[in-house]
């Protein structure tokens, strides 16, 4: 497959991505500062992975896709050394993003104060759970810790249950999104003052924020507090999933009284059969519909309703969405590390975004980093001698 290209005629591609230009140091972490940093690498900037010896992914996790597309620099930062190292990688940044507890980078002398003191136009980035103020802000958490005190977790489930999705709510969505969206909105204002500033970014917050058109629908009575009893929770029986004859799902968002039509005509029930918004027929309605899917297997109704608007969509697994002749088309999935990965979105007719890069290793790149910075090669060797600097 070749990069990923515009969906439409128009000037030819400029090479990079529209971040190229922007340097970006990323102090190594897991899970939501990995996957901003990693966006912002595939979207054209030259980020660097400072990383701890011997790496910071999950044991779980030999090879982390997420340490992708860019070069790895590992340095134990509590070396003497250590700081006036990474302070000199600092005067040559736009941003730092760090992803631990609240106070860690200060006891360690690179918080914001000190590299901002070098780097007045710093963009210093800080992806916490908490955020750096609060009660909570130096406890421990992940992605269903914030998204249980957001309420996002408890929109989410059963009847019988809560149900996080994956830990896509608050790492990834409330996390990993904000982080971004962040620091674009920091270097963009940082062109119109000359200057950096800290971007504080809690999972918490931005899981809350996502839920911000529920909230809205719950303070005017249009969602219940409690689960499947909504439009969109699966309470709705034309907004849910269904079982087929092979044991595989379709998932179903009829949710325009037309696209129900056409669910209606596609299961070859009577047009008249329900009234989409009466809720005291949606059980029978949701009997009958599981009856009609288990009827078929879940290939036959995903061809049944291929070129409808009914909204009606197989329930791909990982190994099968890679291949789905739309994905496919888009280039959405490429081969990667024994496997597939997704490319980075959006797309960009001008500038698009890198084909996804070589997973590093922790120290992989540390000669070479030190080398572009100016650092001579006996300058490096006593940095590596003296255990500040690790290489791979």
């Amino acid at each position: 497959m070749t990069s990923p290209v515009p969906d439409h005629d128009g000037p030819v591609p400029a090479p990079g991505g529209p971040l190229a230009g922007i340097r970006v140091l990323e102090l190594a972490g897991l899970g939501p500062a990995p996957y901003g940093c990693l966006l912002l690498a595939e979207l054209g900037a030259d980020v660097i992975r400072i990383d701890r010896p011997g790496g910071a992914g999950l044991p779980q996790a030999p090879v982390d896709a997420l340490n992708r597309s860019r070069l790895n620099l590992a340095v134990d930062l509590k070396a003497p050394g250590a700081r006036d190292l990474m302070l000199r990688l600092v005067r040559d940044a736009d941003v730092l993003v760090e992803g631990w507890r609240a106070g860690v980078t200060e006891r360690l002398g690179i918080g914001p104060a000190d590299c901002q003191a070098v780097n007045p136009r710093l963009v210093y980035a800080r992806m916490t759970g908490w955020g750096q103020r609060g009660p909570l802000a130096e406890r421990a958490g992940h992605d269903i810790t914030y998204a249980a005190l957001s309420g996002a977790l408890h929109a989410s489930g059963d009847t019988a249950k809560p149900r996080q999705a994956a830990n896509l709510v608050a790492d990834f969505g409330g996390g990993s999104m904000f982080l971004v969206t962040g620091i674009l909105a920091a270097l963009l204002e940082r062109s119109r003052s000359g200057l950096g500033q800290v971007v504080d970014v809690a999972m918490v917050d931005g899981a809350a924020s996502l839920m911000t058109m529920i909230y809205g629908m719950h303070a005017h009575g249009a969602w219940l507090d409690q689960r499947e009893a909504n439009l969109l929770d699966g309470g709705a029986p034309f907004y849910d999933t269904y079982e087929c004859k092979d044991g595989k799902h379709v998932a179903v968002g009829a949710l325009e009284p037309q696209f129900f039509a056409l669910l209606l005509d596609g299961l070859e029930l009577p047009s008249d059969e329900f009234d989409q918004f009466d809720q005291a027929s949606w059980p029978r309605m949701r009997k009958t519909f599981a009856m009609v899917f288990a009827t078929r297997d879940r290939d036959e109704w995903a061809a049944r309703f291929q070129g409808t608007d009914a909204c009606v969509a197989p329930v791909l697994s990982l190994a099968e969405a890679p291949g789905h002749p739309h994905l496919a088309v888009r280039e959405t999935f490429v081969p990667l590390a024994d496997g597939f990965q997704p490319v980075v979105a959006p797309r960009f007719s001008r500038t698009p975004g890198r084909r996804p890069g070589e997973i590093r290793a922790p120290g992989q790149d540390s000669r070479t980093v030190l080398t572009e910075l100016g650092l001579a090669a006996g300058e490096i060797d006593a940095l590596v001698a003296a255990g500040v600097v690790h290489q791979a």
